[in-house]
């Protein structure tokens, strides 16, 4: 370590500047959330839980927005990916294979 530094320079401040298009706020969430949200990101490797939680919340969004019908479909694709049905087996609009 120098004995003295210089801080002529210096800015007063954060050392790493926050994005203009994000708003600093105070939220109270149930301990499991935050764990769940934490434990996601230990499992991938490192990160920030607070851009998974935007992320969870800007899907939420995109989701309430969508027409029913695309939600519909949406779901059925999931669950049918879920239930394994071959994929060789289409569904015509009446929903018989």
């Amino acid at each position: 370590m120098k004995r003295e530094y210089d801080f002529r320079g210096g800015k007063r401040g954060p050392v790493v500047s926050v994005s203009k298009r994000k708003t600093r706020i105070t939220i109270r969430l149930d301990e499991e959330i935050l764990a769940w949200f934490r434990s996601q990101v230990n499992r991938a490797g490192g990160g920030s839980y607070q851009t998974l939680v935007n992320e969870a919340l800007r899907q939420h969004i995109q989701r309430t927005r969508e027409p029913l019908e695309k939600t519909l479909r949406r779901v059925i694709r999931e669950e049918l990916r879920a239930a394994s049905v071959p994929s060789h087996i289409t569904i015509d609009n009446k929903g018989w294979p």
